[in-house]
């Protein structure tokens, strides 16, 4: 269970809360997590989802010993371009992560962990789903719909 290993890996790794300069937080507290097919096929939502969580708490333990009195967030998003769940950690609330997309936060982790592992070809994008993409933007003369992503978020923080 390669997957449940790197989630846990997380709450021990370089932990940067500098509300001053949310780049450098970025790139500190920003991880990427893949799965092999093994893991895809074996892990239970619940499983993953519970891994998570215990990762979440013990930032929330880090943060407390740091003697960190802001608001922080540590959060999880399902990237489907690169076939990967990402996590990290801000001194932001959650209406205000460092995304330029349009997200929802949720406190519910079992549909992006669900929808990550059901990924049967992560990261391909087949040929038919461009060209529908591409005949809709010519017949509309419109970009096609973003819909908005879905983030699951924790509150860390000592003032959350």
């Amino acid at each position: 269970m390669v997957l449940l290993t790197w989630i846990a890996e997380v709450a021990d790794e370089p932990l940067v809360l500098e509300p001053a300069d949310r780049r450098v937080e970025w790139e500190t507290n920003t991880w990427s997590l893949g799965a092999t097919d093994e893991d895809r096929s074996s892990l239970a939502v619940a499983e993953v989802v519970a891994a998570f969580e215990r990762t979440a708490a013990a930032i929330r333990e880090r943060i407390r010993d740091l003697s960190f009195s802001g608001v922080a967030t540590f959060y999880v998003w399902h990237d489907k371009q690169a076939a990967q769940l990402r996590c990290s950690t801000g001194s932001v609330p959650p209406d205000a992560l460092p995304f330029s997309g349009a997200y929802v936060a949720s406190d519910d982790l079992g549909p992006i962990v669900e929808g990550f592992l059901a990924d049967s070809e992560p990261g391909t994008i087949t040929w038919s789903d461009l060209d529908d993409a591409q005949s809709l933007s010519e017949q509309t003369k419109t970009e096609p719909d973003i819909r908005p992503f879905d983030v699951w978020v924790s509150s860390v923080g000592a003032s959350d």
